[in-house]
């Protein structure tokens, strides 16, 4: 598997085999839309077995929006239906789909094969596979920033092996893209550096980030052109340890009213070409949304995506002019035409600039260096090591009350780590015995990773982690995460 998703030949686009045509310089500019489907794993099953929430909401149709059920299961298997249908009309569409691998287990213990076979069409037909992107994900729907991170790897690769045992090898070499949960982006130096370290090693190519997550280097907010194409995410450690992966850039606004009305398209046609480097190309508006909640994705999706592929099919047949792409084909055909990652603008997780500007005045102050701290110098920092950042970020919590390093997400105004001590302590307990226990163990022999109570103990692991159990307050849902840290820990 991990020969597999190192693979760097190219995915969507190459001369060859190019089946539908596009032309980069045909093309003024693009919509790339995402659908994130996820359902938790929760002890509610017979006897408390971990069961889908989505398996609980059929069961249980009197409680809350549980009678959404049979909504919810359709939009899980839709695009099967709907991709066919408007290539077989001529269209052109495009879609990238995020699954969580609570979910894709859930449909898979419900024994809902109609849903994955009709995602196994669209994934696994090479008549489709122009046209649909899978994007990888956190096994578990776990947000970066508040994970132990020696799970984050483990939950990248649990999801990579999870897809593959369902939609094949071949198909998991396609997955170059990455979708985190809640678009939830960490901004500690150190937590950065190993997400984005493992996402290289698993073989991604790029990740999709909220435009309020990031900034330039000088600590500004992106510009508008700047939010349209590639930029290059910049990741240092406290060590001064330095690596980056592109980023595509999702802007702020309703998410699910959004791609539900296709909007992302009618922002594509107020925008054109800009200039990166020497290269003339098309601006990208990238856009995710959650593929079944709320009205909007049940009711006004299904009839406004076939519409827009109408409309574009009537102007160009999707070749030229506004047309939809998705993100690696996008990437793979601005490298066709010589550009390549290390051309794209620099940027780094917000508040990251404070840290190392502070990092910096201290040195002047301890050298009683005087002069004007320039973002050049800044960016530049030299042998850094733990202590001085973590004296940095301490300082800075202490006299800046906009500053933290919680990350940021699709919405400032949650936070998974406010309020929820009595899930993170647990948590992080579980995870530190996890590792105790097991990670000498398969250092000297791998194999301890295909024995029953790792994979148990691992699966208890990546559950307590999951994002749902730290989102509706105290009460029901905390309770599963406690009930599952037990569990873990009794293994």
């Amino acid at each position: 598997m991990q020969q597999a998703v190192r693979d760097d030949a190219p995915v969507f686009f190459n001369n060859d085999s190019n089946e539908n045509n596009l032309r980069l310089e045909e093309i003024t500019s693009a919509f790339a839309c995402a659908l994130h489907m996820h359902q938790p794993t929760i002890p509610a099953g017979v006897n408390g077995a971990p069961i889908c929430n989505l398996q609980y909401m059929f069961e249980h149709q009197g409680e809350g929006d549980n009678h959404d059920a049979s909504a919810f299961a359709w939009c899980y298997g839709r695009m099967g239906d709907f991709i066919p249908q408007l290539v077989a009309q001529g269209s052109n569409p495009r879609i990238m789909l995020d699954y969580s691998g609570n979910l894709l287990w859930g449909l898979q213990q419900m024994q809902r094969h109609d849903i994955l076979d009709n995602l196994k069409r669209i994934t696994c037909d090479r008549q489709y596979q122009p046209y649909v992107e899978w994007l990888g994900t956190m096994w578990s729907h776990a947000v970066i920033p508040s994970t132990p991170i020696p799970d984050i790897k483990l939950h990248i690769q649990a999801w990579q092996s999870h897809f593959a045992s369902i939609f094949g090898i071949a198909a998991l070499k396609r997955v170059k893209g990455f979708s985190p949960p809640e678009m939830h982006l960490p901004n500690h130096p150190d937590t950065l550096y190993e997400y984005i370290k493992a996402l290289r090693e698993c073989g991604y190519r790029w990740l999709m980030v909220q435009e309020h997550s990031v900034e330039q280097l000088d600590g500004s907010a992106l510009t508008q052109d700047r939010k349209y194409i590639p930029n290059r995410l910049v990741a240092k450690n406290s060590k001064g340890e330095s690596l980056s992966i592109t980023a595509l850039i999702k802007t702020q606004g309703s998410d699910t009213k959004l791609v539900a009305q296709m909007q992302p398209y009618h922002e594509a046609k107020s925008r054109g070409r800009q200039m990166l480097g020497q290269v003339l190309i098309p601006s990208l508006v990238s856009q995710i949304a959650d593929g079944e909640n709320g009205g909007v994705m049940m009711n006004e999706f299904p009839r406004d995506y076939p519409l827009v592929w109408e409309q574009i099919k009537n102007n160009g047949r999707g070749k030229s002019g506004v047309v939809g792409l998705n993100g690696t084909e996008y990437l793979e055909m601005l490298e066709d035409a010589g550009i390549h990652p290390a051309d794209y603008p620099p940027i780094q997780a917000v508040q990251q600039h404070k840290v190392w500007q502070r990092v910096a005045q201290n040195r002047d102050r301890i050298s009683d260096r005087t002069d004007d701290l320039t973002t050049d110098r800044i960016s530049e920092l030299q042998n850094l090591n733990t202590t001085e950042v973590e004296q940095a970020i301490a300082e800075l919590k202490a006299s800046d009350r906009q500053f933290h390093m919680d990350g940021a997400s699709w919405t400032n105004s949650m936070s998974w780590v406010h309020g929820y001590e009595n899930v993170l302590e647990p948590m992080n307990q579980l995870s530190a015995k996890f590792h105790e226990k097991y990670d000498d163990l398969v250092a000297q022999d791998p194999s301890v990773t295909k024995r029953s109570d790792y994979q148990q103990a691992l699966l208890y692991n990546f559950l307590v982690q999951t994002s749902c159990f730290r989102y509706w307050g105290q009460g029901k849902w905390t309770d599963y995460a406690r009930e599952f840290y037990r569990r873990g820990e009794a293994m």
